[in-house]
């Protein structure tokens, strides 16, 4: 399939911002299950400190024009996703199998 991806129909410019802006919005996105009670404080300190650690790459993607920051920014979001679903799990087991311990 020939599909050109955003960098190349809207510049590297554009594409920055909206992954800057996206970054921030996920954010907010990831804060919603604490927010709605379907988790508690270990995933929200947690997802936290994953966010502000994206939204850090976001920014010097944004800012800067070094050419390794793509790649960066790429490599952080799959650790982030993958710690981020470690979380909900830990976040919603632990708290059982304290239970059953103590």
């Amino acid at each position: 399939v020939d599909m050109p991806m955003l960098p190349v129909t809207h510049g590297n410019d554009f594409t920055r911002l909206q992954i800057l802006l996206y970054t921030v919005l996920l954010l907010v996105v990831t804060l919603l299950p604490y927010g709605y009670g379907m988790s508690g404080g270990l995933y929200l300190g947690g997802a936290m400190v994953l966010g502000l650690g994206f939204l850090y790459y976001a920014v010097r993607l944004y800012r800067d024009d070094d050419d390794r920051m793509p790649m960066r920014t790429f490599g952080y979001s799959i650790v982030y996703l993958m710690a981020l679903f470690a979380l909900l799990l830990v976040d919603h087991y632990v708290p059982h199998i304290m239970s059953l311990i103590g």
